[in-house]
């Protein structure tokens, strides 16, 4: 256990020597640049912008806690802690330049320096994130684990642990009463009466009691003797088998209360962030590029086939709010439009509207959607109401996915579950995605997935029909 604090300390020390290190670097870097643009009076205060620099970076770093340390964090998370460390820092700097009265530093020079500085902090932090992983992979910087309980509870633990060995953990074993269900590449180490010998004779960092509540005795008993040796007790529940997602613990009073999600679009700053975030993108896009766009995709539209430029058709937007989905057409005009989805070599759809469906040329229109606010750039991807129905009543838990907007693209879309749904099954892992989303949300994911929807669109997709 001493082993693994003094590994930490290490890493927090690291971490906050190699920000200072890119901060600095990055601040000369773009000083020298543009030093030739920059006032004399700005130059002459080189030293009490070192200084000032390196100070505002304090509170960041106090306030977002630096955990890419920790056994389980994903690389979004780690950016978008990046993120806001730089957006504080940002704030105050520029203060700073206030009260010193260095007010004549240049909009490029400030932009560039925070852009680069993103960059250069991300850059670093995922590359060091990957030499730990790669590190624990060698079997070093480990922590050793007993789980109590063999049951499915335990079995699905055991097997979390080990898909990824980048975690770090190292299972000496079961503790089962019953033992019929160990894995076969562990070890039963005993009933539940020899945990606190065992504990006493080994070395161990931390217990996972996967047991059902009706082994309460077992539980506190275990629970007690491990919080007075100093060894972390965690408690897997057992519904966890049936509620498959990141769960919130709020306090009422004295009682604990489990959410069974959390929603960071809840949270009004998350929605005002995604909000501004879908109009200024979907503004910029219709007023620069999209008109010509416009002319080329009607052009090739109506000489292909006869109809309109644009298809319209009602969907299930949020809260099962119904709404006038846009597309450009790709079809010739038929009366199976609003009943039957498009289908690989669908005999409906014209070769020019084949073509838009490949290149995802005929979502655009939806942007007209995202500023209207029935629609927003990532989320689930709304669908027909008769589509809404039968799925609702074929697929538990289906419509929780209209809990948000929906998307022009999504988690779902860029994790191989675009097009035709042939089955049911498609269906189920399409929503599993979609509530994964919402519950997971982050700024830095819904860029991920419109990176991933870019690079997907200029090397093709399979299902793109």
């Amino acid at each position: 256990m001493k082993q693994q604090t003094r590994f930490s300390h290490l890493l927090k020390s690291l971490i906050v020597l190699g920000d200072y290190l890119v901060l600095n670097a990055t601040f000369l870097l773009v000083f020298l640049l543009f030093k030739s643009y920059l006032r004399e009076d700005v130059i002459s205060e080189f030293h009490s912008l070192l200084v000032a620099l390196n100070i505002c970076y304090i509170p960041g770093l106090l306030i977002f806690k630096i955990a890419i340390h920790s056994r389980v964090i994903y690389a979004d998370k780690i950016v978008q802690n990046i993120f806001y460390v730089i957006l504080l820092h940002f704030v105050l700097f520029t203060t700073a330049l206030t009260i010193f009265k260095i007010q004549e530093v240049s909009r490029l020079f400030t932009i560039s320096l925070y852009s680069l500085l993103f960059i250069s902090l991300a850059a670093w932090r995922l590359s060091l994130r990957f030499c730990i992983k790669l590190y624990r992979k060698k079997g070093f910087n480990f922590k050793l684990v007993v789980i109590i309980g063999a049951g499915q509870n335990g079995n699905a633990l055991y097997q979390e642990m080990m898909d990824d060995p980048g975690y770090g953990f190292r299972i000496l074993g079961f503790f089962e009463d019953n033992p019929v269900n160990i894995p076969s590449e562990s070890k039963l180490l005993g009933s539940t009466d020899d945990i606190e010998d065992f504990i006493r004779d080994n070395e161990v960092d931390e217990v996972y009691c996967t047991l059902p509540e009706s082994a309460e005795k077992v539980i506190v008993r275990a629970l007690n003797f491990c919080e007075n040796n100093m060894i972390r007790f965690h408690i897997v529940p057992e519904f966890r088998r049936y509620v498959k997602k990141q769960m919130e613990l709020n306090v009422l009073g004295n009682m604990p209360v489990l959410s069974l999600r959390n929603e960071p679009l809840q949270n009004p700053l998350n929605r005002f962030s995604k909000r501004t975030f879908d109009v200024i993108s979907s503004l910029l896009f219709i007023s620069t590029i999209f008109p010509i766009i416009y002319i080329i995709v009607a052009t090739g539209i109506k000489i292909t086939s006869r109809g309109p430029v644009f298809f319209k058709q009602r969907r299930t937007g949020k809260r099962g709010h119904e709404f006038y989905c846009y597309k450009f057409r790709t079809m010739r005009i038929n009366e199976e439009a609003d009943l039957k989805q498009a289908i690989e070599n669908d005999p409906r759809i014209t070769r020019f509207g084949d073509f838009l469906r490949k290149s995802s040329i005929d979502e655009l229109p939806q942007l007209f959607n995202v500023l209207k606010g029935d629609m927003s750039i990532v989320g689930p991807r709304p669908h027909m109401l008769k589509h809404t129905k039968q799925y609702n009543e074929l697929i538990d838990k289906y419509m929780l996915r209209h809990l948000v907007k929906p998307g022009i693209t999504g988690w779902a879309q860029v994790t191989g579950f675009r097009g035709e749904t042939k089955d049911v099954s498609q269906m189920e892992e399409r929503v599993i995605r979609d509530v994964w989303y919402l519950e997971n949300w982050s700024f830095f994911l819904d860029i991920k997935i419109i990176y991933i929807t870019i690079i997907n669109i200029f090397r093709g997709e399979k299902n793109a029909y």
